[in-house]
């Protein structure tokens, strides 16, 4: 196996246009732009770990070549988010020319949605000022706090999350290459607690591989990313709704004590499961409302051991008599 100070994240970032998967039809439109060598500033937005970067990344290398490091300036808009990052880093940047046959440079803006409303006032006057020189790539997870004077002057691309044939062909390249074995359930759950976020996939696998013995399985994966396993949710459920309520209260909490969940951990996975359960429709949707309003008692700082009892004892009384 490889060396554990190995980052896989860094190690299977995508190194070209074919690489980067889940997004075809961005990738298609993107490439057209480098194939041009001409494009305009973008704004790729979208949940995180689906690409963003590493797509800009691919987009540098392929126009700038060897030179790419050169003429593209990365900067994270939620570690310096004031207007001097505008008015001092990205303006020096951008006022001299490119090196190579492209004729402009690169600054690429990761989560710029955390840049203050001043800040962005000030990034929209550079783009205009600096457009011979320079193309803006900004990526954010919410299009809504970019102003819309930024957003009209880009061309939007909005990321998908990854759909689960290519997250298991990720798996698949990583099993292959660092000799491990994933069984099919493993696959799923990596799936599962992922979200179709490629680098939380990444990062829970390579965990994982540290502790496995060359076979990974599901057990490992939720106790890796301290999530319970969807059958121990789906018991408690089933425990509440068949009047076994303080058995159902004491499998909530050794669940909770075996995988280090917090309140609004277990909620979240109350709710996906609430739709399997064997109850009425109209039931089930009073339960997710349920789930709502508790996930936001536990937010506002209520004791979470008793919102969560009251939840079962909610599912309890759905059972159609």
């Amino acid at each position: 196996m490889a060396d554990e100070q190995t980052i896989w994240t860094e190690k299977y970032r995508p190194k070209d246009f074919s690489d980067i998967r889940g997004q075809a039809e961005i990738v298609r439109k993107v490439k057209a732009f480098v194939e041009q060598k001409n494009m305009p500033h973008v704004l790729f937005t979208g949940p995180a770990g689906v690409g963003k970067t590493s797509l800009s990344l691919v987009i540098a290398r392929r126009l700038f070549g060897e030179h790419w490091r050169e003429n593209f300036l990365e900067l994270n808009a939620s570690d310096e988010r004031g207007i001097d990052v505008v008015r001092v880093k990205v303006k020096d940047f951008a006022r001299t020319r490119a090196i190579g046959d492209v004729p402009f440079k690169i600054i690429y803006l990761d989560e710029c949605d955390a840049l203050t409303k001043d800040a962005q006032q000030a990034l929209r006057r550079t783009m205009e000022n600096y457009t011979q020189t320079t193309r803006f790539i900004l990526s954010c997870n919410y299009s809504s706090k970019i102003i819309d004077p930024i957003q009209s002057r880009c061309a939007v691309f909005r990321f998908q999350p990854l759909p689960k044939e290519d997250v298991f062909g990720i798996i698949d390249v990583i099993a292959k290459n660092e000799n491990m074995t994933v069984t099919s359930e493993a696959k799923d759950a990596l799936y599962e607690v992922s979200g179709g976020d490629c680098r939380r996939l990444e990062n829970i696998f390579q965990a994982c591989a540290a502790i496995a013995d060359g076979t990974i399985d599901a057990n490992d994966v939720f106790s890796m990313a301290s999530v319970a396993h969807p059958k121990e949710v789906k018991e408690i459920l089933e425990l509440a709704l068949g009047n076994k309520f303080v058995e159902a209260r004491s499998k909530l909490l050794d669940t909770m004590l075996k995988y280090g969940l917090s309140g609004l951990d277990i909620i979240k996975q109350f709710q996906k499961e609430l739709w399997q359960l064997n109850v009425p429709g109209r039931s089930k949707v009073n339960l997710i409302d349920k789930c709502g309003e508790i996930e936001f008692r536990m937010v506002e700082g209520s004791d979470e051991y008793v919102q969560l009892e009251a939840l079962l004892a909610h599912v309890a009384a759905s059972k159609e008599v």
